[in-house]
């Protein structure tokens, strides 16, 4: 998902185990799993380092991070939140994990760029330059 319009190798990831649990959890819903959104989550997943929340460094995107990323093609900046499914409401920059960029966008840190095709196959090319929130570090397990 990371490289697929440069060639580079994907970047390394690493997710809570929170997020881990309630992902899987979510890719074991019926009429999900075998999406090809969700296919590619899987093997983000699979090659993700896994750390407790309280281990979670404060530069990592998580599940429900608000991130301030840059297209390096365009100059354009966008702030994304990183949701679940049911969440998503693009309007509000509000991205589903299933999003193509989304799934590219965990477990990313700051300053590391991801490469993917819009919807249209207009290439994009996002850095995150910032995490302006992350429930881990801002001790919000619960949400």
């Amino acid at each position: 998902m990371s490289s697929q319009s440069s060639g580079r190798p994907s970047p390394p990831i690493t997710i809570s185990t929170l997020d881990m649990a309630r992902l899987e959890s979510l890719l074991d819903a019926p009429g999900v799993n075998q999406q090809p959104a969700a296919l590619a989550l899987v093997d983000e997943l699979n090659r993700a380092e896994v750390l407790p929340p309280e281990q979670m460094p404060n530069n990592i995107v998580t599940m429900r991070s608000r991130v301030e990323c840059m297209d390096t093609l365009t100059g354009e900046s966008h702030i994304l939140t990183l949701v679940y499914p049911n969440e998503a409401d693009a309007d509000q920059g509000k991205i589903s994990v299933l999003a193509p960029v989304g799934c590219a966008l965990l477990g990313l840190t700051i300053g590391q760029t991801i490469d993917w095709n819009a919807p249209g196959g207009r290439k994009l090319r996002l850095r995150v330059d910032a995490i302006r929130y992350q429930p881990e570090a801002a001790g919000d397990l619960l949400l």
